[in-house]
């Protein structure tokens, strides 16, 4: 028994041991920290992908920085290969310039920026793409990102950063005043483990896709070889701002309203609501009233968790009005058509924006759809032609992650025989989609596919059938026309035989049979053709009918055309 007794108190002095020695392992660690050891989840692995994603996270933060100050973009980005899966990046824009105080922020402090607190549309959002790219660059390559910023208006200043990851801090060393004067920011970065292919998932495609959902930026970019390649604006002003909109009560959680009231400047409940909400008049105030319990005159500060259930439970059953969309700025159909004309040149466009919509109960969408075919439309696959899907969200490229993307689901669902594309695997079409939100439901912080929401899909779905009818009257006609071509031709080639045929047959004159086949055909083709112009003239009236579907003529067709107006 005393034996027993002892065994006993080592195992209860073991497990007590083994706790302390848990507790002495239990250590906070940073974001920086997270981000460094589980880089994937910033879309950062794969040689060919992380090259693209940084070129990305760079030239997002110049076009977002340009915009919110009415600059006209002009970024150039450089990528020189150093070594063996070795490559400098080198982007330079016109932008506003950071200033000294904010330099280390924007480049190297995740989660820093001025984009997730404002509900308004951008394309960044968590503040983490930039910095993630110099802690990258770090940990590949040990050297420090190097930085040049000016505001025009006095002496510029460069810098080298580095991330201290247990902190979440940026290193700043270097710093130094440039004699010349300099406008904007140049940011370059040395990347190991990468590697630059011209490829549908390179950077050069991305600076392409970048080019057609901004038609207001010029873009150049030089790669590893020496080869320069300029993407012109076809626009010359900058799209509208879009304005901050509050929170709308149908997207709004009860964490919401007790975040949102500690810094409400509302004196009462009732205030609050009035003041930090959007579609929140005073009918919203007094059908609050009626279905919560508490006093709504108290101070907001003093709200606990079941009040604030009971406000969102009374938000849910009242009717408010759809969410502002003054913080929605799509690119516009008529820009879409003019950058995927100069870009593209394809033989027939037809776009669409259609009406903002709400999706997750709170938070205004919208989506912009252009259907391109013919001309340099699809994607080249050797000698063969296929379907190119052009992603984007609030205007930027998504290059990956295209299956598990609701925007390529929604593509995939529609049933393209119906607009006579009968094989989108040999199709000569390109499908443009843009997303717009002041929140994008993402489905990761790599920000490269987004997530099924119902009303999103649904959306998506019927801009492509609206705009694949248009497509589909253009793409019929040109098929008729194509196989009526083909019944002149094999007319015209068998005619010979046959006649030679048949006047073996039956002694009859060769010369003079061949006379009166020719006519009847004759006879049928000028039939037949009434009939194609007749055609032409109603597809020609439906396409002119829609402003924003656009054919094309072939250049042989317009030369043409021009040589017989000079005569």
């Amino acid at each position: 028994m005393p034996e027993k007794k002892v065994k006993e108190k080592d195992t209860e002095e073991e497990l007590l041991s083994a706790a302390k020695n848990l507790d002495g392992q239990f250590k906070e660690h940073s974001v920086a920290e997270f981000f460094k050891k589980n880089k994937q989840m910033l879309g950062l692995y794969g040689k060919v992908r992380t090259l693209t994603m940084v070129v990305h996270e760079y030239v997002t933060n110049s076009l977002d920085a340009c915009e919110e100050t009415g600059i006209l973009p002009n970024i150039d980005v450089k990528i020189d290969e150093l070594g063996e899966e070795y490559y400098e990046v080198t982007v330079t824009d016109n932008g506003p310039g950071i200033s000294q105080e904010n330099v280390g922020k924007a480049f190297g402090k995740l989660l820093a920026g001025t984009k997730f607190h404002r509900m308004m549309q951008s394309r960044g959002q968590q503040g983490i793409g930039a910095a993630g790219c110099t802690m990258l660059s770090q940990m590949t390559t040990g050297k420090a990102s190097k930085v040049i910023t000016g505001r025009g208006n006095g002496k510029a200043i460069s810098l080298e950063l580095t991330i201290d990851p247990k902190m979440n801090e940026p290193k700043i060393t270097n710093l130094k005043e440039l004699e010349k004067e300099f406008k904007g920011t140049a940011i370059q970065a040395k990347f190991k483990g990468t590697l630059y292919r011209d490829s549908d998932q390179g950077p050069l495609e991305y600076l392409r896709r970048t080019a057609i959902a901004n038609p207001h930026a010029q873009l150049s970019f030089r790669d590893p070889s020496g080869q320069k390649f300029i993407f012109k604006r076809s626009h010359n002003q900058n799209p509208e701002r879009p304005e901050e909109i509050k929170p709308h009560p149908k997207g709004t959680t009860v964490d919401d309203i007790l975040s949102y009231c500690k810094t409400s400047k509302g004196r009462t409940v009732a205030t609050f609501l009035s003041n930090d909400f959007d579609r929140m008049g005073a009918k919203g105030i007094d059908e609050v009233k009626k279905r919560v319990r508490f006093d709504m005159n108290k101070d907001p500060k003093t709200l606990n968790w079941e009040e604030s259930e009971e406000i969102i439970k009374a938000f849910k059953a009242i009717d408010f009005i759809a969410p502002s969309t003054d913080a929605l700025r799509p690119i516009g159909e008529d820009q879409i058509r003019k950058s995927l004309q100069s870009i593209v040149q394809p033989e027939f466009l037809t776009v669409l924006t259609r009406k903002p919509a709400v999706y997750a109960g709170g938070y205004p969408f919208q989506v912009e759809i252009a259907i391109a075919y013919g001309g340099n439309a699809g994607k080249k696959a050797g000698e063969q032609t296929q379907m190119e899907i052009m992603r984007f969200a609030n205007r930027v490229p998504l290059l990956f992650d295209a299956g598990n993307c609701a925007l390529t689901k929604a593509i995939q669902t529609i049933d393209w025989k119906r607009y006579d594309i009968k094989d989108p695997e040999t199709a000569p079409v390109t499908v443009f989609v843009n997303f717009i939100s002041v929140h994008i439901p993402y489905t990761g912080a790599g920000k490269q596919a987004i997530a099924d929401e119902e009303e999103v899909l649904e959306e998506i779905r019927l801009a492509l059938m609206q705009t694949g009818r248009k497509a589909g009257i253009y793409i019929a006609h040109k098929r008729r026309e194509a196989e009526n071509q083909q019944k002149r031709e094999m007319f015209y080639k068998y005619i010979p035989e046959i006649c030679k045929a048949f006047s073996a047959i039956t002694k009859s004159n060769e010369s003079e049979m061949r006379k009166n086949m020719e006519k009847l055909v004759l006879q049928k083709l000028k039939l037949e053709e009434a009939k194609d112009a007749e055609e032409k003239a109603r597809v020609d009236k439906v396409l002119k009918e829609d402003d924003n579907s656009f054919i094309t003529k072939p250049k042989a067709e317009k030369a043409k055309e021009t040589k017989e107006k000079g005569k």
